[in-house]
């Protein structure tokens, strides 16, 4: 019975101390959103996590006909056929050695992230830091984006990445109090 409830005050207090070792650390919450979707996961994560949000903008905004993705000439099919595809980004961050975890988020495009996912990634350093992933889609899972990204970016610490779809400000938390 003592035991119980040793285990039972020792798995309680887990989540408080994973939030203060949270709160300790300064986080940014980068997002690109075409259509809106991403950016409400991506406000709701930063209000979870009390990070910093930043919009990760293309250079050139995409319009509808850009998201096109049953026409094979549309701006998001050229980019997505073409691995080597950087889109340029405005609103460069210039305290990224600030932040110690980056929540990065997207819309899952052909059951990856969009390519200028990788002008993110690129254009700062990582090292010592800890990057999680985190997608919205309708109807792709977000596993193979997050393996595409590994394998594109070995040297940055990954943690687990996870589809947001619908989910609420308490699920966020726990997964968050998870990592």
């Amino acid at each position: 019975m003592m035991m119980a409830a040793l285990l039972t005050i020792c798995l309680s207090a887990y989540p408080q101390a994973n939030k203060k070792k949270n709160k300790d650390m300064r986080v940014l919450v980068a997002y690109f959103s075409a259509t809106g979707t991403t950016k409400g996961a991506a406000q709701q994560m930063a209000e979870v996590t009390g990070g910093t949000l930043h919009e990760i903008k293309p250079e050139q905004p995409y319009t509808d006909a850009d998201l096109d993705w049953r026409d094979k000439q549309s701006r998001s099919s050229v980019e997505m056929q073409d691995k080597s595809s950087r889109p340029a980004i405005t609103d460069k961050l210039s305290n990224m050695k600030d932040y110690d975890v980056i929540y990065v988020g997207f819309p899952i495009w052909w059951y990856t992230c969009p390519t200028i996912i990788n002008t993110f990634m690129e254009a700062y350093n990582f090292k010592g830091k800890t990057v999680i992933p985190f997608a919205t889609s309708g109807g792709s899972s977000i596993k193979k984006a997050c393996e595409d990204l590994k394998a594109a970016y070995p040297k940055v610490k990954w943690k687990e990445g996870k589809l947001l779809n619908h989910a609420t400000k308490q699920e966020m938390a726990a997964w968050v109090n998870r990592l």
